[in-house]
């Protein structure tokens, strides 16, 4: 029963790891995205349509890393595929 408890421990540790490294990256791109579109906003206003249409799906697209390690991080807590392993 002591190697379930560390095994488990063990798992949350890297799974809370994984999901601060993984979302700052994705955080950093969208802070760069939607500061790179306000200043091209502010050269050219006309261009709003199509400036705000590509921000929108780049941003659609880096959340989208995001939301993978989630659910990678949501695999490793609730159905861990080295758990079968260390219960035999």
């Amino acid at each position: 029963m002591m190697e379930m408890t560390w095994f488990t421990l063990a798992s949350t540790v890297a799974a809370a790891l994984a999901i601060a490294i993984g979302v700052s990256g994705p955080a950093y791109a969208m802070g760069r995205a939607i500061t790179s579109a306000l200043e091209a906003l502010a050269r050219q206003p006309e261009a709003e349509r199509a400036i705000t249409r590509t921000l929108f799906i780049g941003l659609a697209m880096v959340e989208s890393l995001a939301i993978y390690v989630l659910v990678i991080v949501l695999i490793i807590l609730f159905r861990n595929p080295l758990l079968q392993y260390l219960l035999k």
